[in-house]
């Protein structure tokens, strides 16, 4: 571990080394790999270089110790010792999981399909009310959003609604959102009072590249139509919506949300890249049972991963056993309590499955 932990030190001075050389600078894609590469390694050769320097520390203060010092000062001694031995621990831990492969898409951008399932307008509404969950959570973040598409009810929640989200390592925090949300509560048209239970279903695809899923034009058939609105009046007159459909695994994406047939075009792609490409990824994860089981969110879509119960103001996680009574909060976009339990869940069964084999 050391010796690997050693190689991505002399990587990382390396790297400092490069980015300042007047060639790499101008080489703007080159730059930016180098930097990027620097970035992802900077956590963990900062934890190891305080490692170094606490174990440095414990020996010094260890033959300080064997010395014949006043009584005071070898009080300061122990202690000191004590709490370096203690830093050591937790340094150790925090460096294996730093250690722990990481997954190749944790540092893209995603594009997120929101969609009412079980309950009607209900679910429509809940589908909504994700959306803006997932919108302030980005915010907070400090990333960006852009809606792709949208398919508004007439009672202002969504049948559907396609969003990407750009910014730092979105996918490795929002990656376990896939699945289906339950909702239980009491809905506005409800006259008894009565709670209903409805769902809508998250997936989260990482942002595909062109260079990293080539989809060649004779394989894509296009159809041209005209974009309609809700109740079925026309948008515009021209036929400016786009329906794109990949052969080779039927994916099919359909755009109508600008008035321009380019754009939608533009947009169509982007999200029909991201699902064949993670088309492709599922297929070859269900080839893995066991990482599948281990993994958080990452198995089967339909599965219900989380309820939203609004009489008590609870929010429970299925996979993890996690229950916070912060409903109101969370709807807000304080979504940090859920996701750090669900990467620390995904991180220790990692971390058991390495030292078990």
């Amino acid at each position: 571990m050391y010796d690997q932990l050693q190689s991505m030190e002399d990587r990382y001075e390396e790297l400092g080394e490069l980015l300042s050389d007047p060639e790499v600078v101008t080489d703007t894609q080159r730059f930016m790999r180098l930097s990027k590469e620097e970035a992802s390694i900077r956590e963990t050769v900062e934890t190891y270089r305080r490692y170094k320097e606490v174990v440095e520390g414990i020996a010094d203060t260890e033959e300080l110790l064997g010395e014949s010092l006043e009584a005071d000062m070898a009080e300061m001694a122990k202690e000191e010792l004590s709490d370096l031995k203690k830093e050591k621990e937790v340094l150790e831990e925090e460096i294996k999981i730093l250690l722990l492969p990481k997954d190749p898409n944790d540092d893209k951008n995603i594009i997120m399909e929101i969609r009412g399932a079980a309950g009607g307008d209900e679910a429509a509404l809940f589908a909504g009310d994700l959306f803006n969950m997932y919108q302030r959570y980005a915010e907070a973040q400090g990333w960006k959003t852009e809606v792709m598409d949208a398919n508004v009810t007439g009672i202002g929640g969504y049948k559907e609604v396609i969003m990407m989200i750009s910014g730092d390592s979105v996918f490795s925090k929002l990656k376990y959102e896939s699945g289906a949300h339950r909702v239980q509560r009491v809905p506005s048209t409800e006259s008894q009072g009565r709670i209903h239970t409805s769902t809508a279903t998250v997936v989260i695809m990482p942002e595909a590249e062109e260079v990293e899923i080539d989809i060649a034009e004779k394989d894509i058939r296009t159809d041209i139509y005209h974009a309609s609105g809700a109740g079925g009046q026309h948008v515009n007159k021209t036929a400016s919506a786009v329906r794109l459909t990949h052969i080779p695994t039927g994916v099919v994406v359909a755009m109508q949300d600008e008035r321009s047939q380019l754009k939608n075009r533009e947009k169509a792609m982007k999200v029909l890249r991201a699902r064949v490409y993670d088309k492709i990824s599922q297929e070859a994860q269900s080839e893995y049972d066991a990482s599948r089981k281990s993994a958080v969110g990452t198995g089967d879509r339909s599965e219900r991963i989380r309820t939203y119960n609004f009489p008590q103001n609870r929010v429970t996680d299925h996979r993890i056993g996690l229950t916070i009574q912060k409903l109101d909060q969370i709807l807000t976009g304080k979504l940090d309590e859920i996701i750090d339990a669900l990467i620390l869940f995904d991180q220790t069964k990692k971390l058991e499955e390495l030292q078990n084999g």
